[in-house]
């Protein structure tokens, strides 16, 4: 079964994680969203879902401005060529749609074999925005809570600069 906000939020309150959410028009790409930065402060992210040939699957959580080396990265984890998860895959692993990827989705139980990392230059940060599952939102926390988040849905990130 796939969490909704509702779950989220409620998995975030059990958590003792403080957030706060800004609903708004949604959001697909790093540079629509350059127009919240007034509203949101902390650091904003881009969530990279990406497959290689042998099925391993990756969340890469980024600094939106950070150019992620995919070739490198995939190298640096022993993994093959990565590519961009198939919208199916994507649904059927997370839970969103192209454009929500968002570490929050690790709650979901299909979610466990996903190996996430973290982009080293988000720990800079006291505080870090992301999408709720869906794009049309953003909610920010503090950035030690998410990884607190990601490793109580399971996964153990691993942190690594990326830029």
């Amino acid at each position: 079964m796939v969490i909704d906000r509702e779950t989220l939020f409620g998995r975030l309150e059990e958590l003792g994680i403080p957030s706060t959410t800004v609903e708004h028009p949604p959001m697909f790409t790093v540079q629509q969203s350059l127009t919240l930065r007034e509203r949101l402060p902390g650091a904003h992210t881009k969530n990279l879902f990406l497959t290689d040939k042998d099925g391993r699957m990756v969340l890469v959580v980024a600094k939106d401005d950070t150019r992620v080396d995919l070739k490198g990265l995939a190298q640096r984890l022993g993994a093959g060529r990565f590519s961009f998860g198939k919208e199916g895959l994507l649904a059927a692993v997370l839970g969103v749609a192209p454009g929500s990827v968002t570490p929050f989705a690790l709650a979901n139980a299909s979610a466990a074999g996903v190996v996430v990392v973290v982009d080293m230059a988000l720990m800079d940060f006291a505080e870090v925005n992301c999408h709720p599952l869906e794009n049309t939102a953003t909610t920010r926390l503090p950035t030690q809570d998410l990884i607190r988040f990601i490793r109580a849905c399971g996964h153990e990130p691993l942190l690594i600069s990326l830029g």
